[in-house]
C-alpha cells in the first residue's frame, strides 16, 4: 500500500472514531431560539456590575449561537435569570507602605435557566469568577471603587469573563 493511500486510511479510520464528551454538547436544543435574559439583580456593593454582566451575557449567547436574546421573560423559548451576590476584593500583592497593589476579585452570582415549553430548569447554579488587577500607587483596606475607578475596563473585563464562563457551563448541560 502507498504511502498517500495509508494517510487517507488512517484519517477515515480517525475520523469515524466517534470520541467525544457526553452531555458537553456546547450548544442549546434546535427549539431554544429566543431566548429571554432579564436584567441581573444586583444584591452586591458594586454599582453596575449587574447590567454590564446582563449585557455581557446577552452578547456571549448571541455569539455562540443563532440565538435571538430578548429582555423579556414571555414569548421566549428559555429564560435565564441571575442575581449578583457578592463582590470581594481579595489583597494579594502589597506595596513597601503595606497598601495594597494588587487584587484577586471574585464575582458570586446565582442563575438560574429554565425552558418554557415544559417549565423545566436545567440549570441552577452559584457561578464564581475571579480575575486579578494591579492598582497604581496602593489602595488601603480593599477599596473597589478605587480599584474599578483605576482601570475602567476591569469591570467590563470581570462581567465579560462571568458571561462566558456562565454560558459556557449552561451550554455544557446539553
Amino acid at each position: 500500500m502507498s504511502r498517500a493511500w495509508q494517510v487517507v486510511a488512517l484519517a477515515f479510520v480517525m475520523s469515524g472514531c466517534g470520541y467525544a464528551l457526553a452531555g458537553k454538547g456546547g450548544s442549546l436544543p434546535d427549539y431554544i431560539k429566543r431566548i429571554g435574559v432579564p436584567p441581573f439583580q444586583n444584591l452586591s456593593a458594586t454599582p453596575e456590575l449587574d447590567r454590564l454582566i446582563t449585557e455581557a451575557v446577552v452578547a456571549e449567547f448571541q455569539k455562540r449561537g443563532n440565538y435571538t436574546v430578548v429582555a423579556e421573560t414571555t414569548g421566549v423559548d428559555a429564560v435565564l435569570t441571575g442575581a449578583l451576590q457578592s463582590v470581594t476584593p481579595i489583597a494579594t500583592a502589597f506595596t513597601t507602605g503595606q497598601q495594597a497593589s494588587k487584587y484577586n476579585v471574585t464575582v458570586v452570582a446565582r442563575a438560574e435557566f429554565k425552558e418554557t415549553r415544559d417549565n423545566k430548569v436545567t440549570f441552577s447554579d452559584t457561578i464564581r469568577v475571579t480575575d486579578e488587577y494591579d492598582v497604581v500607587g496602593g489602595v488601603a483596606g480593599g477599596d473597589l471603587a478605587t480599584v474599578f475607578t483605576q482601570d475602567r475596563n476591569a469591570l467590563s473585563r470581570l462581567a465579560k469573563a462571568f458571561a462566558t464562563s456562565l454560558v459556557q457551563t449552561i451550554l455544557e448541560k446539553f
